[in-house]
Formats: C-alpha cells, structure tokens, sequence
C-alpha cells in the first residue's frame, strides 16, 4: 500500500486524494488546525439548551493471569525507539497552540479541534487499515488491556479492532456532521451535553491512536509516516490535557510514549493543562 489516504470531502466524507504528507503534514497546515468558521459570523453566542444526546460508551477491561503464573515479559516496543520518537514533521509549540485563545468561544474552539482531530486521525488510521484485519488484530487490545464496544442500549460486544474502529468512526462521524451537536450556521447553539460529547468522541479517538501504535507501527514506519503519527499524538495528548478531555486513568496505557514525546522536547507537555474546560468557563 502507498501512502495514499482519505480526503476529507463535504459532510465528512471521505475521497481518496492527496498523500498524508499534503494532507496533515506541514507546520503551516497544523497551526491552522482550529479553522471551523460559522456561515455569518465568527462565533456562536454562549451556553445552549438542548436535550443530551446518547453516545454509544466504552469500557475497558484489564486481563491477568488466571492460573498465578507469572506472564511473559513484554516485547520492546519499537515506538519507544529514540530514532524514532525524535521524529516529528514541525517543531511548533504545541503546548501553545491547543490554548484556548481570548475572544474564542470555548465551545467553538472544541468543536473546531474535534472536528479536526478526527479527520487527522481516521487519515492516519486509513494508511494501515489494509493491515488492521480481524485476523492480525481479532481483539480491540493495547497492552493488557481490551476495549469493548457498548451499543446505545448498553450491550457488550467483543470485536475485531478493524470492527470496532469503524464503530467509533460510523458513531463520531454522525456526531460531527449533525447540526444539533456541532452547529455550523448562524443562531445555532451548542447542546447543554456538548463537553460530555466531545469527551466521549476523545476518548474513542485515543484508543484509535493506541491501537496504531501498539499494533500497527512497524507498518507505519515502513511507510515512513512515524513522523506524522507522533506530530498527531503529541498534539492530540496536550489538547485533551489543556480541557481535561480524557481520564488520567484511561490514558496509562501510553504513559511511556506520553513522557517521552509531551515532555520538554516536542511539544513541551508537563503535567497536566488548566484544570479542564469548567476552569476556561470560569476565567471568561
């Protein structure tokens, strides 16, 4: 497979267009991340009114040995590679980017980086999906830990991650186009669940971006896109730490990756941004 990828057309489709180097690549291209504009106007007014919409959950479900036995030592992880993770496709401050700017709406700045996050990362996802099967990856699983999809109505289903993918990209796709929760025309307001939303579409698109590496990064740098994937990972992780997007908890699993490319270097991570979104409410 070449490096070809998905565009992102109108309404959220996708075409098979540019490479992922013209599509997400480029220090320009990721400073203009955030570019959702209103038709007649720059932003939408402040909180809304609007029934909360059910998004599909997921749950996470650690394995351990059942029989005591100690279990097998766990193979390096190639990602973890100095040569590796030294590789990124701008220098930016990202640390400075994902910071809510003064006269955006918070809610329009999530929106617009949701939006985009994931585009750039059902991109990044395209360029090994041939490689993503049900039978090199029958389990949705990182680590020792193995994700689940919970449907509207609460059932479990254990599926192949190539399965479970395309659920969290069907489910946030709608959510994205849908002008009752992102609003993109004039006197459109934002739902009173909207923060609940995005946190739940963050969290799908973390174990998308887990996945990748854990699974898929030999192919990755094969194609010689390790550049793009850490450049995306570094930008995603400081922008859900900046609104406090994703549980502390739920991101362990990359804890290793996280330290290494949030922490001085590429993105100048540290621990932890303002407190979350209510804490940007508050300041306004």
């Amino acid at each position: 497979m070449g490096p070809g990828c998905w565009d992102c057309g109108r309404n959220g489709e996708f075409v098979l267009g540019r490479s992922v180097v013209g599509a997400i690549g480029g220090a320009e291209k990721w400073k203009a991340l955030g570019g959702r504009r209103r038709k007649g106007r720059r932003r939408p007014p402040g909180s809304p009114a609007w029934a909360a919409l059910r998004l599909p959950s997921i749950r996470r479900k650690s394995k351990a040995k059942p029989n005591g036995k100690k279990p097998a030592p766990e193979e390096k992880k190639l990602y973890l590679e100095p040569e590796y993770t030294q590789s990124r496709i701008t220098d930016f401050e990202f640390k400075e980017l994902v910071m809510l700017p003064r006269e955006i709406d918070l809610n329009e700045w999530l929106a617009s980086n949701t939006t985009t996050f994931f585009h750039h990362i059902n991109l990044q996802y395209s360029t090994i999906s041939e490689f993503c099967t049900g039978d090199s990856c029958q389990t949705m699983a990182v680590g020792n830990t193995q994700y689940y999809w919970y449907d509207e109505r609460g059932k479990k289903t254990k599926c192949t991650a190539p399965q479970y993918v395309d659920f969290v990209m069907s489910s946030v796709q709608k959510l994205v186009t849908d002008e009752d929760v992102f609003p993109t025309k004039y006197g459109k307001e934002f739902p009173n669940s909207f923060e609940s939303l995005v946190k739940k579409i963050c969290r799908y698109l973390f174990h998308v971006l887990a996945h990748i590496y854990a699974a898929h990064f030999k192919e990755t740098l094969a194609l010689e896109l390790h550049g793009h994937l850490n450049t995306l990972y570094t930008h995603f992780i400081l922008f859900i730490r900046e609104f406090n997007l994703v549980d502390s908890k739920e991101v362990t699993v990359m804890d290793d990756l996280t330290e290494v490319l949030c922490s001085g270097g590429g993105g100048a991570g540290g621990n932890g941004g303002s407190g979350g979104a209510q804490n940007h409410v508050k300041e306004r």
